[in-house]
């Protein structure tokens, strides 16, 4: 059975890849945010359109900060990946 070894991870590859997947997160995040927000908005009176307000920007935010932190969390892994994998070599699997 050969044995493959990732020596060094494309750092723009990696961070892209971050971003989807903080995409992702920040999406489900944001809603469940979006319906904290607005349900409890919602039980003070005459705040309906704050709610509504508060429920979109929790949504956006949510979103905002999940590409962005997965972007740079993607990119900075990467980079100290492949510094580690200089010193001590890549990870191995078999297939």
């Amino acid at each position: 059975m050969p044995t493959i070894e990732i020596e060094k991870f494309d750092v723009m590859s990696v961070a892209k890849i971050g971003a989807v997947i903080g995409l992702i997160w920040g999406i489900i995040m944001g809603i469940i945010m979006a319906i904290g927000a607005g349900t409890l908005a919602a039980m003070i009176p005459g705040t309906g359109m704050m709610a509504a307000g508060g429920a979109v920007m929790a949504l956006v935010v949510a979103i905002i900060g999940g590409v962005l932190y997965g972007f740079i969390g993607g990119a900075i892994t990467a980079f100290i990946y492949n510094l580690a994998a200089g010193w001590v070599g890549g990870i191995e699997f078999n297939h």
